[in-house]
């Protein structure tokens, strides 16, 4: 009676396995080159028109490289070390 009911048991779970599969293989990740081209192919392009910034722009007051530039200032005019190595100040 124990190996009927082991054999139940068993017979219970690779039924509820096999039906979990497919849920699981449905993303799967294409290996092979063609599968690959593919995937890539039936996408729709994501951002076609180039992103227009002024970021970098030297004329504006809150660029990057403005805000870099009055940082550095600032740390020069603290009078702190002018020459350092590593982050610590030489000796004079």
């Amino acid at each position: 009676m124990k190996s009927l009911k082991a054999a139940a048991v068993l017979a219970g779970s690779i039924a509820l396995a096999a039906s979990a599969a497919p849920a699981f293989a449905s993303d799967l990740t294409p290996t092979s080159l063609n599968g690959g081209l593919e995937t890539i192919a039936s996408q729709d392009l994501l951002g076609t028109q180039p992103l227009s910034s002024n970021m970098l722009d030297t004329e504006n007051d809150d660029s990057v490289v403005n805000t870099v530039k009055d940082a550095a200032d600032g740390l020069n005019a603290a009078g702190g070390p002018t020459q350092v190595l590593g982050g610590l100040p030489l000796a004079k």
